[in-house]
This record gives C-alpha cells, sequence and structure tokens, in this order.
C-alpha cells in the first residue's frame, strides 16, 4: 500500500508540477527575439518595452537580435523554442508575409505554430530620400522611374518587409518599375538611403525624426489617412494620386512557440497592457511615430488571420514574388 500510495503521490506531483511552474513564471529572464538588426525601428520599440515589461514582471527582459532572411531566422528560432515564456517573439509584417512570398522556403503557419500574445502599434510609413536627393517630390522619382525603368533603386529591410511590399505596391499603383535593394535591417538601408547610394525608402515613423529635423533626409510623402501632425506640411500618398497605402501599416506584437501556457500569456498581456496604458511610454512610442493599439491575445489571433488574408490579395494582385 505505501508503494502505491508513494506512485500516486509522484503522478500528483506530474500533474501540479507544470501548473506551479506557470503560476510562479517568470523565474528567470525573458528574451524578445528581433529579426532586425540594432537601431531599427523593432529593435527601438522592443528595447522600450522591453525595460517597463520587466519592470512589472520583475524579471529582466532582454533583447536579442537574430538578424537575416526578413526575420525568418529570429520567427524559426521561437517557434522551435520551449514553450515556457521565456523566449518570446517581436513579430512584424513579414510574419505573416514570409511564407506567402517563399513558400517552398518558409514552412510555418503563421497561426498555427505560434501563440499570440499582444498587439502594442502599428507604424505609418514615410517615403524618405537623402537631404540632398535630386527627387524634390514624390512626383520627381516617379517620372524618372517612368523614363527609366529600373534605374530608380529603394532599400528595405528584406523581401517582404514593410517597404519592400509599399514600394512594390507603389510600382502597381504607379505603373513603373523599381530596382529592389534589400538589406539586414531598416537602419542600415537608411544609412544607404541617407549616403545617395540607394535613392529612397519607404520607413517607419520610428527614430527618423532626428535625421528628418538634420537635414540629413527629406520626406516626400506620408501613407497615412491625412496628414500627420509631425509632418503637417507632407502630402499623403492618397493627395498624390496613390490611396490604400494606409491599410498596409506595420503591425508591431508580441507572440511566442505553439501551445504556449494561457496563464503565461495572460500574464504577459497583462504587463503589456499596463506598459501600453502609462502616459510617459504612451508620449514616448507616439514620439517616435508608433500609433498605439493594443489587442489582447484572442482579438490578435483574429486579427493576425484578417492581417494575413489581406497581404495575401495584395501579393497576388500586384504580382510581387520573392527575389
Amino acid at each position: 500500500m505505501r508503494q502505491i500510495a508513494a506512485i500516486l503521490g509522484l503522478a500528483v506531483l506530474a500533474c501540479t508540477a507544470p501548473a506551479l511552474a506557470q503560476s510562479d513564471w517568470p523565474t528567470r529572464t525573458i528574451t524578445i527575439e528581433v529579426g532586425y538588426s540594432a537601431g531599427g525601428p523593432t529593435d527601438v520599440l522592443a528595447r522600450l518595452l522591453a525595460e517597463d515589461i520587466g519592470n512589472t514582471l520583475g524579471r529582466a527582459v532582454v533583447v536579442d537580435n537574430k538578424v537575416g532572411a526578413n526575420a525568418v531566422i529570429a520567427t524559426e528560432y521561437v517557434e522551435h523554442a520551449e514553450p515556457d515564456g521565456y523566449t518570446i517573439l517581436m513579430n512584424t509584417i513579414s510574419h505573416n508575409v514570409n511564407p506567402l512570398l517563399q513558400p517552398g522556403r518558409v514552412k510555418y503557419d503563421p497561426i498555427k505554430n505560434f501563440t499570440p500574445i499582444s498587439q502594442v502599434a502599428v507604424l505609418p510609413q514615410i517615403i524618405v530620400v537623402a537631404g540632398n536627393s535630386p527627387y524634390n517630390t514624390l512626383g520627381d522619382l516617379v517620372k524618372k522611374a517612368q523614363s527609366a525603368p529600373g534605374v530608380v533603386t529603394y532599400g528595405s529591410a528584406g523581401v517582404g518587409g514593410s517597404a519592400h511590399l509599399a514600394s512594390a505596391l507603389l510600382e502597381d499603383r504607379a505603373r513603373i518599375k523599381l530596382n529592389h535593394i534589400p538589406f539586414k535591417g531598416n537602419g542600415p538601408a537608411l544609412i544607404e538611403v541617407m549616403s545617395g547610394r540607394v535613392d529612397f525608402m519607404f520607413y517607419p515613423m520610428v527614430g527618423i525624426v532626428d535625421y528628418v529635423g538634420s537635414g540629413k533626409v527629406r520626406v516626400l510623402a506620408v501613407t497615412t489617412a491625412k496628414r500627420h501632425p509631425d509632418y503637417p506640411t507632407v502630402p499623403t500618398t492618397a493627395e498624390l494620386g496613390y490611396p490604400g497605402f494606409e491599410d498596409y501599416a506595420q503591425p508591431i506584437g508580441f507572440i511566442g512557440p505553439a501551445n504556449l501556457p494561457a496563464a503565461i500569456v495572460e500574464k504577459f498581456d497583462k504587463a503589456v497592457a499596463a506598459a501600453l496604458q502609462k502616459p510617459a511610454l504612451q508620449a514616448r512610442l507616439k514620439g517616435l511615430g508608433a500609433d498605439v493599439i493594443h489587442r489582447g491575445p484572442v482579438a490578435y489571433r483574429a486579427w493576425l488571420a484578417q492581417d494575413r488574408g489581406r497581404w495575401e490579395q495584395l501579393i497576388r494582385t500586384a504580382n510581387i514574388k520573392a527575389e
């Protein structure tokens, strides 16, 4: 009887251990994986939020940059991580787009193979050129591309990134052919634009205001539905004859591996929501150009599914190809 009782006791402990681990979570450092280079928009937001989330959870939250393949490397790393809440991905537009553009290489399902946790913001984009660029307006750039197909270059954080897709949408709407130059992050791409070695790029409204103020870059257009208060004299893409760009703003959120326990998801999302409700953090995010939009795990899962359908339609109608 003692042996039976011991066996039953061990069975009970085995069943309750995972639940106890979830209730005690976190007990060590949490890592947020970012698929882009340090200093880029996604990295800046991740580091800003990590500190506040860590303070709420009572554990350090660090950012790790696993750069390459338009965030596929970081995404697949998180996909195969243990679903214990210590490895989280800050996802962007590429999460949904990579499997659509590269079905032969990218095998993950953006919904089924992950656990959506929180959406935190969207990043409207601006079209930027170097401060001494010969293109003073978007019309100038389009005219050049019309007269010399494939000559005008644009930078991006990689195939399938927001800058790539926005430029492909511009190609479709303006009926022009551009030359795509992908980089390992928006930061490196912006450096090449500022140098004049790359003609232009669509850049999220994060961490660029100082470059605009110093004259290192010039803003040709914003992709918001109305003129942006940070750039009141800059026309929208819709004003310039290219409507619809506001529907394709860059989403920013947190996702984990599949089967991440609901208790951990809820705890992390609550920490995110608490951070986003703080006026000081809201001001910092807005100052960086981010539009704060919080969605919890259920709403974010539904939104990601809708977003995937939107991108699938655009990729098909604009005939966007992986390069």
